[in-house]
């Protein structure tokens, strides 16, 4: 399984994509939170928080993580080199848990340079420092938990159509559905936002870790592996 993570991110960085994805992801952050007027802005709020980072990110990462992962499978498929990766002495589990946690590697190092948004925030905290540590780091490991279940259903969508854009659109739209679809059909009537991802981000980046919300996004990872599986079977 090592050498197919070592592949997939050396295919990644071999070509423009890898480059494209992290620059894509630091830049349209720096902008909304930095430069762009608006409720994203910071530097407006008037406050020392990391709030609008993590209001923003989930939805820049559910449309940048369908694009690294649209090539997984279904560039496989388009070059007829699936049945050769299928021949070699390693289990179909190992193949889609390799491309499963090199895509996710990627995107945690794009991730890593917004750590320097935590020394921003606690200078322009006054006094310095004075900024709500424990729902920051809550946040992102909400976010961390983010990146496991849209790469998951990423790389099953890779497994759904040899076209890469069909991959990328069938994701966005499963993890938007996902995100974001449970918490705008809930009403008072029939409350089922708790079955939405965005409810459980919510309640880890409060910096409470709750078993039912790490239960939760394993199990939609571990799901779409599964049928990840399944289906190239």
């Amino acid at each position: 399984m090592i050498t197919i993570i070592k592949r997939e991110i050396n295919s990644f960085f071999s070509s423009t994509i890898g480059y494209l994805v992290i620059a894509v992801f630091l830049v349209l952050n720096g902008l909304f939170l930095w430069v762009f007027s608006g409720s994203f802005n910071i530097l407006d709020s008037g406050f020392a928080d990391l709030a609008p980072y993590f209001e923003l990110a989930p939805w820049v990462l559910l449309f940048l993580i369908p694009a690294v992962c649209m090539r997984a499978f279904s560039d496989e498929m388009k070059m007829g080199t699936l049945e050769l990766l299928l021949t070699k002495p390693i289990s179909l589990n190992k193949i889609v848990l390799g491309k499963y946690f090199g895509a996710v590697i990627l995107i945690l190092i794009a991730m890593v340079p917004t750590l320097m948004y935590v020394f921003t925030i606690s200078q322009l905290g006054n006094p310095s420092g004075n900024f709500d540590v424990g729902s920051t780091i809550g946040s992102f490991i909400g976010l961390l938990f983010l990146v496991m279940s849209y790469t998951s259903i990423g790389i099953f969508a890779s497994t759904l159509s040899q076209n890469q854009i069909v991959a990328f659109i069938i994701a966005v739209f499963l993890c938007f559905s996902l995100y974001y679809g449970f918490e705008g059909f809930s009403s008072s009537a029939f409350n089922i936002s708790e079955l939405g991802m965005k409810a459980h981000f919510d309640s880890v980046a409060r910096g409470v870790l709750d078993s039912k919300d790490l239960i939760y996004f394993f199990s939609v990872a571990i799901f779409f592996i599964a049928i990840t599986v399944l289906k190239l079977k």
